[in-house]
């Protein structure tokens, strides 16, 4: 909670006396450092499933499936690459992990101070669930801008080669990918799949938000009915930081909310930025990609890799998310 807040509500309590003399463009500066560090966290934490979850959802429809699910992907990915393998094409995804968490704190920020810069809403008041998911939705969009370049490197060096020939087997780099991409298709290539991406992180992120605050919410009322009404702490509950379990929770919350709810714009994106920048047909658009799936799996096809994901974005978010606020909290 802001410090602004905190003195306004408990104006007798010595959070009245501390002056951070902190600016917005200091807050602003916070959230990406911050956000970046917990970003490179959680993208450590979330790497080797992501890869499985990548190689899952790209899989071609005229082709027998190459796995049989995502324990049968981890074995053949161990068996040919070895673990280290699970972690090929890292930096790219780290640089984005980075820039995707830092731009959804900072982003969500500046959706919060337009509500209250336009009276949309009141500082001293706190934002409405419904505000929050907005501000989420709001971060998510500015953020696929970001996203949608560094996702579709990293997809093309998660998925492996089919090719026969010796030089297909070679594993890609960050800056042949991108040379690749560039010299076939231009700036333009690098933003294949942005409808994906902006359908994925505008849902995704009011959701990651907005589950988020939910969670956190919900934690706050049921600490407050188990605090004494006497108690000298229970009419500023709401200013105290929620135990490491429940900040835990709520985290985790908002990264399974994140990834279940849209993961089918992922899955289309996915496949859509996999495909070869050698090919001269036409690049298949984002519905059209989505039906072909649809009409060759069903519903299932579009949720391939869905369970690892949701799995792995437990204790990623939580991380990002526990994190974060200890950040912004210790340096307040």
């Amino acid at each position: 909670m802001d410090l602004a807040r905190a003195t306004e509500l408990v104006p007798d309590t010595p959070v009245k006396i501390v002056v951070t003399g902190k600016t917005a463009i200091t807050d602003a500066m916070e959230d990406i450092v911050f956000g970046s560090i917990a970003g490179i966290a959680g993208k450590y934490i979330e790497y080797p499933f992501d890869t499985v979850k990548v190689r899952l959802q790209s899989q071609p429809d005229h082709l027998p499936l190459r796995y049989t699910g995502p324990l049968d992907c981890f074995r053949q990915s161990l068996r040919t690459d070895g673990f280290i393998g699970l972690y090929r094409g890292i930096s790219a995804p780290l640089v984005g992990a980075a820039l995707e968490t830092s731009s959804l704190f900072f982003w969500e920020r500046v959706a919060r101070e337009s509500f209250f810069r336009t009276g949309v809403c009141q500082r001293e008041v706190a934002l409405p669930l419904s505000a929050l998911w907005l501000t989420g939705a709001i971060s998510g969009a500015f953020t696929s801008l970001v996203l949608t370049p560094v996702e579709l490197v990293k997809c093309k060096i998660q998925v492996p080669y089919t090719s026969s020939t010796a030089a297909a087997h070679i594993a890609p780099t960050p800056l042949s990918v991108i040379r690749e991409v560039y010299r076939h298709q231009g700036l333009r290539g690098f933003f294949h799949g942005q409808f994906g991406t902006l359908i994925r992180e505008t849902g995704g992120c009011a959701a990651w938000f907005g589950s988020k605050e939910t969670a956190t919410m919900a934690f706050r009322k049921l600490n407050s009915r188990n605090t004494s009404p006497i108690s000298p702490t229970s009419t500023s509950l709401d200013l105290l930081p929620l135990p490491l379990w429940q900040q835990a929770v709520a985290g985790a919350t908002a990264g399974m909310s994140y990834n279940f709810l849209f993961f089918p714009a992922d899955t289309i994106k996915s496949r859509m930025q996999t495909s070869s920048v050698h090919s001269t047909a036409p690049k298949a658009r984002f519905w059209a990609e989505g039906v072909a799936i649809y009409r060759s799996y069903g519903l299932k096809g579009l949720y391939r890799g869905c369970g690892i994901t949701v799995m792995r974005s437990a204790p990623s978010s939580a991380f990002i998310f526990i994190i974060f606020d200890a950040l912004k909290e210790n340096f307040a």
